[in-house]
């Protein structure tokens, strides 16, 4: 896995509180799937690359970065959550994670609770929208948050005092660097997805709507609410078939609004009582043996492991 450099701490005009870390940790789980080698396996055969390389990823993020507030956050399932109940074709396009790797999602979330962090899945709700909960409870009590993924979505919760944090990729990025990296400011993430379509979640948006169309009409209009107010204006906007622009966003109107309400990221998940929860707890050594012993793995997470309980002695 990647080297992670610790993250500063932020001093964000209003907030008081330390900042709490949020881990898209399916994003890594799969990351470590695909980049692990796949002939890591334990006594019966079962693979455990996955698990390993996103125990070396949690392991290394604690030893190195020692946040006061963490939660860990899981996808429970592809076609379950409200977003299906919505538009039954929502992450269709998706294979389902095979046995082998539906197992180590459970060793993994199984490391998360040993560790002592508060870890969290949800059937309806996914990932995202935990995160989402979170970074919305923290705002209101005056801690700022970094988000941990790789997940553009998720760029649309940062506040300025708010960072995205992608390891494998773009690194660290703030509030005001989303639109240099994205085309659009945070705020307008969702509507840009329902707009030009997610194809990653089979969102379709508006047919012959592309990115650059996209990112136009926003910079110019604001909201896709106000887009829709100002069809008769849309052949301001300076792109490519602006003239019949209007007549397009107003015939596929509906698959716009229904995108819309896909690509927003829910912040009322049943989430109780974690603020406490947020604080992480002295590690399980014996859980996290057993754990390990049943993985066949060797002596390199379980040295990690004593170094993280150490941790909480100082």
């Amino acid at each position: 896995m990647s080297p992670i450099v610790p993250a500063p701490r932020v001093e964000a005009v209003g907030y008081t509180l330390a900042m709490q870390y949020l881990i898209d940790a399916s994003v890594y789980v799969f990351r470590a799937h695909f980049s692990m080698p796949d002939d890591m396996v334990d006594r019966d055969g079962n693979p455990v690359n996955a698990f390993y390389g996103f125990c070396r990823f949690l392991g290394d993020f604690i030893e190195q970065v020692r946040p006061d507030h963490i939660a860990v956050a899981f996808d429970e399932s592809l076609s379950t959550s409200f977003r299906n109940d919505i538009y039954p074709e929502y992450k269709a396009n998706r294979e389902p994670a095979p046995p082998e790797l539906k197992r180590q999602f459970l060793q993994c979330r199984r490391y998360a609770r040993a560790l002592g962090l508060l870890e969290c899945g949800d059937a309806l709700f996914e990932a995202d929208d935990l995160i989402g909960t979170l970074v919305e409870r923290g705002r209101s009590r005056g801690r700022p948050s970094t988000i941990v993924s790789r997940d553009k979505d998720l760029t649309q919760l940062l506040s300025p005092e708010d960072v995205f944090w992608d390891f494998a990729g773009k690194g660290k990025l703030t509030y005001d660097s989303i639109v240099d990296v994205f085309g659009v400011a945070p705020e307008q993430i969702a509507d840009f997805l329902a707009l030009a379509g997610d194809s990653v979640d089979n969102i379709p948006g508006v047919p012959g709507v592309g990115k650059k169309t996209a990112s136009a009409l926003l910079a110019h209009f604001g909201t896709l609410d106000a887009i829709y107010a100002n069809l008769d204006r849309v052949h301001e906007v300076p792109v490519r078939g602006a003239k019949t622009l209007g007549v397009k966003l107003d015939t596929h109107r509906d698959a716009a609004m229904l995108a819309r309400r896909l690509t927003g990221i829910a912040t009322d998940a049943p989430l109780d009582a974690v603020d406490g929860a947020l604080t992480p707890k002295r590690p399980d050594l014996g859980e996290l043996n057993a754990l390990f012993d049943e993985a066949d793995v060797g002596m390199a997470l379980r040295r990690q492991a004593e170094r993280i309980s150490d941790l909480y002695d100082h």
